[in-house]
């Protein structure tokens, strides 16, 4: 999965499906298994666990995944598989004075992305990852960089946001000039990036929007600070730090 640039997430959903496969079977290696066992899990997702279908179908793909690019092995179609019913629901959409009256109650950081994720349209992991060479203020406009599909994208950046998110990228680098001062490691890039521009981790337009408390060990192990975590979004001592 990592040689095929799968993501992170990608990446943890279908180990941990492959995982609960493997226990549902009491721990069977997975050679010794096939399509019927395959067919009875999923069958077992639908009509025990009462899954959605898009659950049901990742787990199928993270299996399908194990079967043909790691163990080599062509499963059977299956067609005796309990599907799991595809909820017909409408969705909730607010107003833009609901949306105002939830953002409202917000403030600081937490703030600033839920605006960005109404004004921009940005998700919420792509909210989160952005870096201060993304801001483009005298244009209006943001850039994504690897959203959904490992796409780049140009999307609009809200007048509404425009003067919190100067003020707040003044504190960030009043903050990043502090970490310059005490050595503090830069950001976290990936590994071929960071070969190609040493430089870049610890130079502002790479630092993130919205940066961690902490510095951690990224995905390739590198020593380095990343990008807020949504659990660490609403947390005192981060507000306090920027």
């Amino acid at each position: 999965m990592r040689l095929r640039h799968f993501s992170l997430r990608t990446e943890k959903a279908y180990l941990g499906w492959i995982r609960r496969f493997i226990h549902f079977h009491g721990r069977r290696h997975p050679r010794e298994m096939g399509g019927p066992e395959v067919q009875e899990f999923l069958s077992h997702l639908a009509t025990v666990r009462d899954v959605s279908a898009s659950t049901q179908n990742q787990g199928l793909q993270a299996l399908l995944f194990l079967y043909r690019h790691v163990l080599k092995v062509e499963l059977p179609w299956m067609d005796s598989v309990v599907r799991a019913r595809r909820s017909r629901r409408l969705p909730v959409v607010l107003t833009p004075q609901e949306a105002n009256r939830v953002i409202s109650h917000l403030e600081g950081a937490s703030r600033l992305v839920a605006q960005l994720l109404y004004g921009s349209g940005l998700r919420l992991m792509e909210a989160l990852a952005l870096r201060t060479k993304d801001l483009e203020f005298e244009r209006r406009q943001l850039i994504v960089r690897n959203g959904k599909g490992g796409k780049d994208r140009v999307t609009m950046l809200p007048e509404a946001v425009v003067v919190p998110l100067r003020q707040h990228l003044a504190r960030l680098y009043r903050w990043y000039l502090r970490e310059r001062q005490q050595s503090a490691p830069g950001v976290s890039l990936p590994p071929a990036l960071r070969r190609k521009y040493p430089a870049a981790p610890l130079s502002w337009p790479w630092q993130y929007v919205f940066p961690s408390a902490t510095v951690c060990a990224g995905r390739h192990r590198q020593a380095g600070r990343l990008s807020y975590l949504s659990a660490l979004l609403c947390h005192p001592s981060t507000r306090e730090r920027l």
